[in-house]
């Protein structure tokens, strides 16, 4: 059986802007491995009923079934050991960043582009996105977006963190990227693929480490289609 990665897209399969499923995206192309895309869309959940669950990203890999991202990297790390790693001594710092990625960075990228993402979808997945969102939200798309141009200073100054660590190394992991580059970067390539915003001014250390991000293997990521450069 061939390696299958299930990915979110709208009606475009090739715009995949899942965070999860970058993260696991670039996981497997940091072991070297070669993966089909299944493309998913959010009202498909019963093409996923093999796998136990109803969200991806999911691995098929042969025999095995794996869901959620973080147990994706995890199932790769176990099942290639003869690829490079992508832990790099234990997950304490990786699993920060990912923990960082889906408290932070995520809810503050969703106030300033949820508004662009029902464009891109399908009227069955339209309609489900903004209904599901605004119920979350409590206010219309166009209210939780409204402004963000002004509030983009507020956004960069979250990355203060990166920025500070980036002075001394060119990727998070250190001299070359691990799997805590990947759930930053799979976090920052959901608003390239789906919105015009522009998140990060030039001459930003995270936008010079985005750019190297972007050329890893073979620029996996620079060729996906996106709407931010």
């Amino acid at each position: 059986m061939a390696r299958q990665l299930y990915e979110l897209c709208g009606t475009d399969p090739a715009r995949r802007f899942s965070p999860y499923c970058w993260r696991s995206r670039m996981a497997l192309a940091h072991k070297g491995l070669e993966a089909e895309v299944v493309p998913w869309r959010f009202t498909e959940k019963a093409a996923l009923g093999f796998s136990g669950g109803d969200k991806v990203p999911v691995l098929v890999d042969g025999a095995r079934t794996v869901t959620d991202s973080w147990a994706i990297a995890e199932y790769l790390e176990e099942a290639y050991p003869e690829a490079p790693n992508l832990f790099q001594g234990t997950p304490a710092a990786q699993r920060f960043l990912a923990t960082w990625s889906d408290a932070v960075l995520l809810p503050a990228l969703a106030k300033l582009i949820v508004s662009d993402i029902p464009a891109l979808l399908g009227p069955a997945d339209r309609a489900y996105f903004i209904e599901s969102r605004e119920r979350r939200f409590g206010m219309p798309l166009g209210q939780v977006t409204a402004e963000r141009e002004a509030r983009l200073p507020e956004f960069r100054a979250l990355l203060l963190p990166l920025r500070h660590l980036l002075r001394f190394q060119p990727f998070l992991g250190g001299a070359a990227p691990d799997y805590g580059d990947y759930c930053v970067f799979g976090t920052l390539m959901w608003p390239r693929a789906v919105s015009p915003l522009p998140l990060l001014e030039p001459g930003d250390a995270v936008h010079d480490w985005q750019e190297r991000m972007l050329d890893l293997h073979g620029g996996l990521a620079r060729a996906a289609p996106a709407l931010a450069a």
